[in-house]
């Protein structure tokens, strides 16, 4: 969150990807630095998943990713 927070501040537009886990923790962390980044949350867990689960995470997710990046 901080990472995004401080590129967002620089100008470069991004968003951060994190499992559907951290969604209430990432929206507190929001809270306490009074910035709400842009987000995209993928199926939890992650660390069970092989290599090729994980390809296919990022796949299914690439499109919208870019296209919130775009947006911002």
């Amino acid at each position: 969150m901080h990472d995004i927070t401080e590129l967002e501040a620089g100008g470069t537009p991004g968003l951060f990807v994190s499992s559907s886990e951290f969604v209430e923790a990432a929206a507190a962390q929001g809270e306490a630095l009074g910035f709400h980044p842009a987000a995209h949350y993928v199926p939890h867990p992650i660390q069970d998943r092989s290599d090729a689960e994980i390809r296919a995470l990022a796949d299914a997710a690439f499109e919208e990713i870019l296209a919130q990046i775009v947006a911002s």
